[in-house]
């Protein structure tokens, strides 16, 4: 993972970051006065309140929102900026303080504000940051270097900007993915069970006139309706939410069954798997919850491979808890455990298996084991959502 990556996955609220950042600023704003104490005290006292405010609006985090708070500060370096070059002859009324703090909030305003925030308040920050060692009597060193450092701050913010903006991108598409192949399924599912619907009723057109309806025949409508319309209500909501594209092709019926397989086609060059399926687990599942699990586990085991090489034993679970059905997957690799939480989730594997298990009305968790392995755990209702 490049240096770009790892800062683009920075949250935008870290409090490491927010007393890092006060602490550096606070702290160079003292130097500053250290330095400034021979000017009179007017202008140390306007040197310093204007290092001070750039300073407040730098930190990261704050309630404030980012376009507020870059807005004071340009307003403020640059109307201090005004009164020194229009009043004074004073020399080096600036400090690296209000400097510090123009380019931390340029490169907040770069990475993470709006296209229009940016494009806005981006330059004017800029400007801003390099108009400051103007106030010196003699800035033509000083501004050139600040010059620099400001271009340098600028194009590496506008570098997080494009990556935090491909992952989001990478994201959404991952996310449309599963909604497309969610629809496909739903659509194979529901089809299964209507046309079961069908059959039976034409059936009944031929009984009924000559008697009395099967009772097991209606049993049979009503199961199958059931059915059809438990899975329609555990995936419409995400149905309404999928891609304008689909992809062809049909959907493979997947389900239990084809788990010891899997786990089989997975050790020939990985570690063992060992199943542990409840009896009669399987028929008490509907047909799309039963498809869920089987990708969940499928692209728990590709995580596996990926990112557990070290692992010696993979154990998947599935019992019958009195809140719904718990899948497990746990193997015992130290690599992905050991691994730092924004390395972890680097891919969109676990966003996937989260938006799968969110669209049967239940959830799905990861992380590592008392043991020092990884689990995947998902807690999925029998019931569908609603009833």
């Amino acid at each position: 993972m490049t240096l770009v990556e790892r800062f683009s996955r920075l949250p935008a609220r870290n409090p490491r970051v927010m007393i890092a950042s006060g602490i550096v600023l606070f702290g160079l704003i003292t130097i500053d006065a250290v330095f400034l104490e021979r000017l009179p005290s007017a202008e140390l006292v306007i040197a310093i309140g204007s290092s001070i405010v750039c300073s407040l609006c730098a930190i990261p985090g704050t309630p404030v929102p980012l376009a507020v708070r870059g807005s004071v500060a340009v307003v403020v370096s640059w109307g201090v900026t005004l009164y020194f070059l229009a009043g004074t002859d004073e020399i080096g009324v600036w400090g690296i303080g209000e400097i510090a703090a123009l380019l931390l909030l340029l490169c907040s305003v770069c990475w993470r504000a709006s296209d229009r925030t940016a494009t806005i308040l981006a330059p004017a920050l800029a400007l801003a940051c390099m108009a400051v060692p103007t106030r010196d009597a003699n800035p033509q060193e000083w501004t050139l270097a600040i010059s620099l450092i400001t271009l340098i701050v600028a194009t590496f913010s506008l570098l997080l900007r494009a990556q935090r903006q491909r992952r989001f991108r990478d994201l959404a598409e991952t996310r449309s993915v599963e909604r497309r192949a969610l629809a496909r399924e739903l659509h194979d599912v529901v089809a299964h069970h209507i046309t079961g619907i069908v059959v039976q009723a034409k059936a009944i057109r031929f009984v009924g006139p000559q008697g009395r309806i099967p009772d097991d025949a209606l049993e049979r409508i009503e199961t199958e309706a059931a059915e059809a319309l438990n899975a329609m209500k555990r995936l419409v909501a995400v149905m309404r939410r999928a891609g304008d594209h689909e992809e062809s092709g049909p959907l493979a019926p997947t389900g239990l069954g084809d788990l010891p397989q899997m786990a089989r086609d997975f050790a020939r060059t990985g570690p063992p798997v060992k199943l542990d399926i409840a009896p009669g687990v399987e028929a008490r599942l509907p047909a799309d919850v039963r498809a869920g699990i089987h990708r969940i586990v499928r692209e728990a085991l590709t995580n596996i491979r990926k990112h557990a090489a070290d692992a010696a034993l993979v154990r998947i679970s599935l019992h019958e808890l009195p809140t719904g059905i718990e899948l497990k997957v746990i193997n015992d690799g130290h690599r992905a455990a050991g691994l730092p939480p924004r390395a972890r989730g680097g891919g969109f594997g676990l966003e996937g298996m989260r938006e799968r298990a969110a669209a049967m009305d239940g959830r799905l968790d990861a992380g590592p084991t008392h043991e020092g392995g990884w689990q995947v755990q998902a807690l999925l209702p029998l019931s569908p959502p609603g009833n």
